[in-house]
C-alpha cells in the first residue's frame, strides 16, 4: 500500500466479495469513477457497513495501491434513506446510479457528473417534482456534461418543452430542479430527451427495465 488518499464521492454500486468484503464502485470528484475494496464491510460491527451501500455520499479515505484502492474509513454525509421507503423512487434512484456508472471514467474530473447525480437524488428524495420530470432533466444534463447533446430537440416540440430544454442546458446543477411542466409539455420534453438517448447511448439499463415494468403495473 502507498499513501492515503481522501476523496469526495458517492457509492454507485456495491458487490459482495468473499465472505466479509465488498467491492465498491465510487464516483468521485478527484479521480472520476474508481473501484475500491471495503474489507470486512459485511461484518455486523464494521465501521464500513453502512457506508458501503449504494447512494452513500461523503468523504472516503483510501489506500492507493498499485492496481487497486482499499477503503480505510468513511465520513458519510448523506445516505438518501428516504428513497428506500418508496419502491418507485428506489428504482428511479438506482437508474440514476446506473446512468452515472455508464458515463463515469477513471482519471476524469468527476465533479460535474457527481453534482448532477447528487442534486437529482435530492430532488427525488424531496418529492416536490414528479419523478418522470426529474429523470428527463437528469438524463439531458448528464449527456450535456459529457458532450453528447443537441442545442435544440431533435423533434418539433411546443414552446414550454423547448424552453425546458434550453433551461437545462444553460443552468448549473444546483438550480436545475426549479421548474415544472404541464403533462403535455412533459410528454414532449420526455420524448425529445428519449430521442437524444437513442442517438447517443448504445446500451440498455437493467434498472430502467425494472422501473418501466413497475410503472406499467401501477
Amino acid at each position: 500500500m502507498s499513501d492515503l488518499l481522501e476523496v469526495n464521492g458517492m457509492v454507485i454500486s456495491s458487490m459482495p466479495i468473499g465472505e466479509y468484503d465488498r467491492r465498491l464502485v465510487i464516483l468521485t470528484r478527484e479521480r472520476g469513477k474508481i473501484s475500491a475494496f471495503a474489507k470486512g464491510a459485511r461484518r455486523p460491527n464494521s465501521s464500513l457497513l453502512a457506508g458501503s451501500r449504494p447512494f452513500s455520499y461523503g468523504i472516503l479515505t483510501l489506500y492507493e495501491g498499485r492496481t487497486s484502492y482499499t477503503v480505510r474509513s468513511m465520513e458519510i454525509r448523506h445516505y438518501f434513506e428516504k428513497l428506500g421507503m418508496d419502491l418507485e423512487k428506489t428504482c428511479y434512484g438506482s437508474y440514476f446510479l446506473e446512468f452515472a456508472d455508464y458515463y463515469g471514467r477513471e482519471g476524469m474530473d468527476g465533479t460535474p457528473l457527481l453534482k448532477v447525480l447528487y442534486v437529482a437524488l435530492l430532488a427525488l428524495e424531496k418529492g416536490k417534482l414528479p419523478p418522470p420530470l426529474i429523470r428527463r432533466v437528469f438524463e439531458l444534463k448528464m449527456m450535456e456534461e459529457n458532450g453528447e447533446y443537441a442545442e435544440q430537440p431533435l423533434r418539433p416540440v411546443g414552446e414550454a418543452a423547448a424552453y425546458a430544454w434550453d433551461f437545462v442546458l444553460r443552468t448549473p446543477p444546483e438550480k436545475l430542479f426549479s421548474f415544472t411542466l404541464e403533462p403535455r409539455a412533459l410528454e414532449e420534453f420526455s420524448g425529445a430527451v428519449e430521442d437524444l438517448k437513442r442517438y447517443y447511448l448504445d446500451r440498455e439499463f437493467k434498472s430502467l427495465e425494472i422501473l418501466e415494468g413497475l410503472r406499467s403495473g401501477l
